[in-house]
C-alpha cells in the first residue's frame, strides 16, 4: 500500500495541473451562475427532503428507461434498474467530459449526480408511507413503489429513513465536490484573466 501512495499523488498532481492549464483563457464569470444555481438547489434540498430541481424530470426519464433496460434480468433488477441507470448517467458524463478535458463540466456532473442522490433519498424515505405519486412507463395495471419493494426484499423496510439518510449524505458529498472543484476552477479562470494569461 505504501508503494502506491506516491503514484496516487503524482496522478492527482497531474490532474490538477492539467485542470489549471485548461482554465487559461476561460471565462469564469460566465460559468459562475451555473455554480450558483447548484448552490440554490443544494440549499433547497437540505431544507426540504421533497424538493425537486429542474433536473428532476431528466433524472426521472433515465430512471424509467432503466426499468425497461434491466427488465430482462428479473423483477428485482428491473425495479433496481431505474436507480442504477439514473446514477450511472451523470457518472458517465463525468468520464465523458474528463476525456474531453472539460474540467468544469466534470465538476458540474458532480452537482447533477447530487440531484439524483437527493431524489433517490426522497423516494427511499417514502418506502413505508408510500405517499409520493408514482410514474411508470410499464403497462402493468399496478405501479410498484420501487423502494418499498426493494427494501422489503432485503429486509430493510423498517430502516427506510436510514437508507434515505445515507443517500442524502452521498448527495451532500457529491455537491460539495461540485462546489470545491468548480469553485477552484472559476477562481483559476478569473485570476488568469486578471494576470493576463492567454489560453
Amino acid at each position: 500500500m505504501i508503494f502506491m501512495k506516491p503514484d496516487l499523488e503524482t496522478r492527482e498532481k497531474a490532474f490538477f495541473d492539467a485542470a489549471a492549464v485548461w482554465c487559461n483563457g476561460k471565462n469564469g464569470f460566465v460559468r459562475l451562475p451555473l455554480l450558483g444555481w447548484f448552490a440554490y438547489v443544494f440549499v433547497r434540498s437540505l431544507g426540504d427532503p421533497h424538493y425537486q430541481s429542474a433536473l428532476s424530470l431528466l433524472n426521472l426519464g433515465f430512471h424509467e428507461i432503466g426499468h425497461l433496460l434491466f427488465s430482462y434480468f428479473g423483477k428485482f433488477m428491473s425495479i433496481l434498474g431505474g436507480t442504477i441507470l439514473e446514477t450511472l448517467i451523470p457518472l458517465y458524463a463525468m468520464f465523458h467530459f474528463y476525456r474531453q478535458k472539460d474540467f468544469f463540466a466534470v465538476a458540474m456532473s458532480f452537482g447533477w449526480l447530487s440531484t439524483v442522490l437527493f431524489g433517490i433519498a426522497r423516494y427511499a424515505g417514502d418506502a413505508q408511507k408510500m405517499t409520493i405519486p408514482l410514474v411508470s412507463l410499464s403497462w402493468e395495471p399496478t405501479i410498484l413503489h420501487d423502494w418499498n419493494y426493494l427494501l422489503s426484499q432485503v429486509g430493510l423496510l423498517k430502516h427506510d429513513a436510514w437508507v434515505a439518510f445515507l443517500f442524502r449524505i452521498a448527495g451532500t458529498g457529491s455537491m460539495l465536490l461540485c462546489f470545491g472543484f468548480g469553485g477552484w476552477l472559476i477562481v483559476r479562470m478569473i485570476l488568469g484573466k486578471k494576470t493576463g494569461q492567454e489560453g
